[in-house]
């Protein structure tokens, strides 16, 4: 019998000759075929909005996400039950949820508050009056991708802190270590190998998600596939290339993942 693993490593991927075939394909149309051109000309407007929403909303998601994390290892309660809240109500939330109620209730309440409490001062001009337009919906959309993905990215870090050996952490503080020296010098350096992996399948899955934003207006690949379709009529080739134009950006980052956690396990194994 085989070792295991053994078969997954000695098969040959035909299932990426396949997709990359019929990326070639589609490439292929969008060259030669002036339909599909002049559809990739519009659509491919998108990509930098849908580029930018996701490096934005991952970033402010990872650094709020190590914040619930921190809490909910924390040693007062308080914080921990509220990061628990937190958690388990935002994954429990269909990210499209929280798109539209971060955009359309969240924003408006925030923007009504700061006209209310900073009513003196915005009358006396210290302060500038903000009306709801003057919040560009991609911002909405970022923070409410923030909002979404920390929760899972919360759970990711959580669990790699939670990898790091006790006996560690004990021998550190027997050393004189502080606890925030602890974290920094013991802790997160060996949690960031063990969640790389899982934070790179989470970008992934988040430039997917990010097509939610055009259902708020925001102009990203989706959106003037929408936009192009409705004009053209041509929803069969307008929506290969939405779909050709997400499959490069994710196969891409998906076969750059995978070589990083073959890496990342030669070196454990050494």
């Amino acid at each position: 019998m085989s070792a295991p693993g053994s078969v997954e490593r000695s098969e040959f991927p035909w299932w990426l000759v396949a997709i990359l075939a019929l990326c070639a394909w589609l490439g292929f149309l969008i060259w030669r075929d002036p339909v599909y051109s002049d559809l990739f000309a519009i659509v491919v407007r998108g990509v930098w909005m849908t580029v930018w929403v996701t490096l934005a909303s991952f970033a402010l998601a990872c650094a709020l996400g190590l914040l619930i994390a921190a809490a909910q290892l924390s040693r007062y309660r308080v914080l921990r039950e509220v990061a628990r809240f937190y958690v388990q109500l935002i994954r429990g939330i269909p990210v499209i949820v929280i798109l539209s109620y971060t955009a359309f209730v969240g924003v408006p309440a925030l923007v009504g508050a700061y006209n209310g409490v900073f009513a003196a001062a915005i009358e006396a001009g210290y302060l500038p009056a903000v009306a709801v337009r003057d919040i560009d919906l991609i911002w909405r959309a970022v923070f409410a991708l923030m909002i979404g993905y920390a929760a899972f990215i919360a759970e990711i870090f959580r669990a790699g802190f939670l990898s790091v050996g006790s006996g560690q952490v004990e021998a550190a503080t027997a050393l004189g270590l502080r606890r925030s020296q602890v974290f920094r010098l013991i802790i997160l350096p060996q949690a960031i190998r063990v969640v790389l992996p899982p934070l790179g399948n989470d970008f992934i899955a988040m430039i997917k998600d990010s097509a939610l934003v055009s259902a708020i207006g925001v102009a990203d690949i989706a959106y003037m596939g929408k936009v192009a379709a409705t004009n053209n009529f041509r929803y069969f080739e307008t929506y290969n290339i939405v779909a050709f134009l997400y499959l490069v950006m994710t196969l891409g980052l998906s076969l750059a993942l995978g070589a990083l956690e073959r890496k990342l396990r030669r070196k454990d194994e050494r």
